[in-house]
């Protein structure tokens, strides 16, 4: 088993913790890291990490909605300031309604769709030489729906949310409230019931394991705690599920009674443009090879 450099500093970018509690942690887990992180958590040294969220590449996510359907698109680029610009801006936008009016299956599909007289990938290839840098499709998302698509782009494409709703009885103003939700506070459900049992007694478990630590409870009997963690389990709904969300806007409310009967959230996506992507910094993986040993 080998902990590398990067290992540690991925870790600790994907929960805050120190590290060498990181490096610790990922010996213990023999480099699992999904086990380093619930060993981090149940120490209280590091929260959930809901995703691996290293903004390394440069680019931007858009939109594109027409009648009842909706893309959330991110194309990639190579530096800040190409990302900012406004060629780049056009041509994510028209791959945006190239994904709309062919839907292909996958980006690759999406490589052989037209856009005028050329496909996407000769379109692509000839942007990358107006512009200068390499240039590429990462993912996209098509919604179709009955009711009504609404999206959201935060920081000139630096969030994207799209949000389906179906059925659709009234009010457009508070399902843009709900994607500018979604952006702020990251949901990873509509609501509880979707939320798997499996991810709930796995929080059940690191619930316990921090108060079992904890030196207030270390000696209650397990059954006082188990009690307790059950009625902890309730802000991890509170944190993860949009409907018992607090509105961004008005605290004293949910997302829930925010909406009442108006419509139905069907789902969402909620893009951070290059989360998961990595970029060569050398320097820092040198900086922490050095504290790590």
């Amino acid at each position: 088993m080998n902990i590398t450099a990067r290992d540690v500093a991925n870790l600790r970018d994907m929960t805050g913790a120190g590290m060498m509690d990181c490096k610790n942690a990922l010996v213990e887990a023999e480099g699992n890291v999904d086990k380093a992180v619930e060993i981090l958590r149940e120490r209280g040294i590091a929260k959930a990490a809901k995703k691996a969220s290293r903004i390394a590449a440069e680019g931007v996510v858009t939109s594109y909605v027409e009648g009842n359907a909706g893309v959330l698109l991110e194309v990639n680029c190579e530096s800040d300031f190409v990302s900012k610009g406004e060629k780049f801006h056009a041509l994510a936008n028209t791959i945006a309604k190239a994904v709309l009016e062919n839907k292909p299956a996958d980006v690759e599909a999406l490589n052989s769709c037209m856009i005028g007289n050329q496909t996407v990938a000769e379109y692509i290839g000839e942007q990358t030489v107006v512009i200068g840098e390499k240039l590429s499709i990462r993912r996209f998302e098509i919604y179709t729906t009955n009711g009504k698509i609404e999206t959201y782009i935060h920081l000139g494409g630096k969030v994207g949310v799209m949000v389906e709703a179906d059925p659709f009885n009234a009010g457009e103003d508070i399902l843009h409230d709900v994607a500018l939700q979604i952006a702020a506070s990251k949901p990873s459900y509509v609501r509880s019931s979707e939320v798997p049992a499996s991810v709930v007694e796995k929080e059940k478990e690191i619930l316990l394991a921090q108060m079992q630590q904890d030196e207030k409870n270390a000696n209650k009997p397990k059954e006082i705690l188990e009690k307790i963690v059950l009625g902890k389990i309730g802000k991890f709904y509170t944190e993860n599920c949009l409907m018992n969300q607090p509105f961004v806007k008005d605290d004293s409310m949910t997302i829930e009674k925010v909406i009442g009967d108006k419509f139905n959230v069907v789902k969402f996506v909620r893009w951070e443009m290059g989360e998961g992507l990595e970029k060569r910094n050398d320097d820092f993986a040198a900086e922490v090879a050095a504290q790590s040993k």
